[in-house]
């Protein structure tokens, strides 16, 4: 029997079960994500620290892949520009999406988790990111908002208010609790950005994560350890203890990083853009719930009202279906 043969004869996952399971993978990694940043950030490890060892350990990945992805290019007669040797995309595009979508988002959410609690991150983070990406995409794209959809962002807003206002008016009083939440709200506005830059520039899902990674090596590792090194930024690696650091760069990078933006693709693929934001709808709830159950953290009313609101806002947005979406372009997001 042939090699050919063989693969055919070999058992394969149906789409529907390979749609599920990279749903299941998503959604557990997501949540997953909230918790352990908001538990690791009051441990040893700085957010500059945990931000590198996520650069790190997406990178022995990635890189790699990259090199091995333009080789192929270059093997097949690709014309295609790419960056360093190891970004399959240009310059530019490598350098704008690896700003938003790699150091940026990164440095903000971790920052933030120093300040504020993980249920407010999962409200405004992941909550709010409808509502970010609309907006990013009315301004980049020029995409119109209709009755549907401005219902369910008003919602989620309304949602992030509940959460964030608290904490804002807390401010007054000597809080840091806002700090952190202004940071989530950033930090889900650059995801937004590098989601609208990829659908804009129809950049495939392992294309856009490769040129983050080395953006993000290229330009973030070498000032955080010259920073480190010097004393003018806080760091805790040479302290902290060695499974702590492995295990953000196993969590974060490979996890969070590379197993999720590959899953949360097959699931765009299966599920569609639509049904796929649904699905992800329930993240902010079941992040709020582990905080609750392994971080001992209070749920309070306003905290159940602002979930409640937002992830009914996601579901009325999704249903009315009405941005339109130019043909062809794909979705993205992650953790």
């Amino acid at each position: 029997m042939s090699s050919t043969q063989v693969a055919a004869a070999q058992p394969r996952m149906s789409p529907r079960a390979v749609g599920s399971a990279a749903a299941i993978i998503t959604i557990s990694i997501w949540t997953a994500f909230i918790v352990i940043a908001r538990a690791m950030a009051l441990r040893s490890l700085t957010p500059l620290d945990i931000a590198f060892c996520r650069i790190a350990g997406a990178a022995l990945v990635l890189l790699p892949w990259g090199w091995w992805t333009v080789r192929r290019m270059r093997a097949q007669g690709d014309p295609a520009p790419t960056w360093l040797g190891l970004s399959p995309l240009p310059m530019r595009l490598s350098v704008t999406i690896g700003l938003f979508g790699g150091v940026g988002y990164a440095v903000l959410a971790y920052s933030a988790f120093v300040y504020a609690p993980a249920a407010h991150g999962s409200v405004l983070m992941p909550g709010m990111l409808p509502l970010s990406t609309a907006l990013v995409s009315v301004w980049l794209l020029g995409e119109h908002l209709h009755r549907g959809r401005v219902v369910g962002l008003a919602m989620i807003f309304g949602g992030a208010m509940l959460v964030g206002g608290a904490s804002l008016l807390k401010a007054f009083e000597g809080g840091n609790v806002w700090r952190g939440d202004l940071l989530f709200v950033c930090a889900s506005s650059c995801w937004a950005v590098y989601a609208v830059l990829c659908r804009k520039y129809q950049i495939p899902a392992v294309a856009a994560t490769i040129a983050v990674i080395v953006f993000s090596v290229v330009a973030f590792v070498p000032v955080y350890v010259l920073l480190a090194a010097t004393g003018l930024v806080q760091s805790h690696l040479a302290q902290a203890p060695w499974g702590e650091i492995l295990f953000q760069a196993v969590w974060q990078g490979g996890g969070s990083v590379v197993i999720s933006g590959i899953a949360f693709t097959r699931m765009i693929q299966h599920f569609g853009p639509v049904r796929t934001t649904m699905l992800t709808a329930l993240v902010p709830g079941l992040s709020a719930m582990g905080a609750v159950l392994f971080l001992g953290e209070p749920l309070y009313w306003n905290l159940l009202a602002g979930l409640a609101l937002v992830t009914l806002g996601i579901v009325v947005g999704v249903r009315a279906q009405t941005i339109k979406i130019p043909d062809g372009a794909p979705a993205k997001a992650a953790a």
